[in-house]
């Protein structure tokens, strides 16, 4: 890419905005112009708005210090500037759908972290290594919005990266019933533990609206266009349960599957895990991982202290891959929750996008 596209952070004093602003740091395709909040954090340089609100271990990129914030609600403003936009909002669910469509309208891409739009029948909510094809529902979401160029794109629950890769790997054995249970960061709720002490030492076996997300949401990823929208699978069907645990980064699953295909053994499960890769891996985006998923033979593996950095945090691993005495096969898998789970993902998908050539320069 000969010059770097110009990109907004929408909600950029939150945590995954703050995770947004620490990955594209020295991007080499996308270069921050814009960060926009509430209309309280408007006029304050980024530093003096997150002071004593940064919760990343990364100090804050000296180039985003005394960057002045905008009001996210300057849409006319904040789209002249911009090629496009990060959504990290935190509004309300119908706050949030109206303001990306806004943005959308400007012919401003909108690639989104938020769940809002994650339904929305024409919108590709997006893994790019498994469903990369579901951008091309964009032609019909431009013709609804009026837009030559603009669009709304999402990215899907963070919960759901830990386990659906290998569904998505494993699809030629057919999939068609899968118990779930995710042990899920604090981070995933915006939080520290400095924030959250309360965490400390303690389980909750209870996460609002995550389990709904868990089980459907997949079906989504490995659905199909039709008709002018994304209809889901029918399978796997999924039942979920979600627990949040006292670690700060790494969402794991335990995972039990049924299959109608069986496979040939367990060291050819394995190999599929192994090889398995995308257009981010063929293209070599800049944040895919080398290798998306990468299997564990030792019995403690993987470990949250361990591997949930694994390829700078947007890969994912899995181990303990066994036969059940119900299901076919279980197995754990582990992902990053801030990286491949929400601002990491939400890069890649827009790196998708461009060389997909959906964004583009204005």
């Amino acid at each position: 890419m000969q010059k770097k596209l110009s990109v907004g952070v929408l909600g950029a004093t939150g945590m995954v905005g703050q995770r947004f602003i620490q990955i594209l740091h020295n991007h080499p395709w996308f270069d921050i112009k814009v960060l926009a909040a509430s209309p309280n954090s408007k006029g304050k340089t980024y530093a003096e708005a997150v002071a004593g609100r940064w919760l990343l271990d990364e100090a804050i990129p000296d180039n985003v210090k005394n960057i002045t914030l905008h009001d996210v609600n300057d849409v006319k403003g904040i789209a002249e500037e911009v090629d496009f936009v990060f959504s990290a909002v935190n509004m309300s669910k119908e706050e949030i759908k109206a303001i990306e469509e806004a943005y959308a309208k400007t012919e401003t891409p909108v690639v989104s972290n938020n769940s809002a739009h994650r339904w929305t029948p024409d919108v590709p909510m997006i893994i790019p290594e498994i469903n990369p094809e579901h951008s091309e529902i964009i032609n019909a979401q431009r013709k609804r919005l009026g837009t030559s160029r603009g669009f709304i794109a999402v990215k899907p629950n963070c919960s759901i990266q830990s386990y659906a890769p290998a569904f998505a790997a494993w699809k030629e054995f057919e999939p068609y019933e899968a118990i779930v249970t995710t042990y899920q960061a604090i981070s995933g709720a915006g939080k520290n533990f400095s924030t959250w002490p309360e965490m400390v030492g303690n389980v909750i076996p209870f996460i609002g609206g995550e389990e709904e997300k868990s089980e459907k949401e997949p079906l989504r990823i490995l659905g199909h266009i039709e008709n002018n929208q994304i209809v889901p699978a029918k399978e796997p069907v999924i039942s979920a349960q979600c627990v949040r645990i006292p670690v700060l980064y790494g969402h794991t699953a335990a995972a039990f599957v049924k299959f109608k295909k069986a496979p040939a053994s367990k060291e050819f499960l394995i190999e599929k895990l192994n090889n398995f890769k995308g257009v981010p891996q063929e293209a070599k985006l800049p944040t895919a991982p080398e290798q998306f998923i990468k299997y564990f033979e030792e019995e403690n593996r993987p470990q949250v202290a361990l591997d949930v950095n694994y390829g700078n945090g947007m890969g994912v691993t899995i181990g303990r891959l066994r036969p059940d005495n119900i299901y076919d096969w279980k197995f754990i898998g582990l992902s990053h929750n801030t990286l491949r789970g929400a601002a990491g993902g939400a890069v890649e998908c827009a790196e998708l996008l461009v060389h997909q050539k959906y964004i583009a320069a204005k």
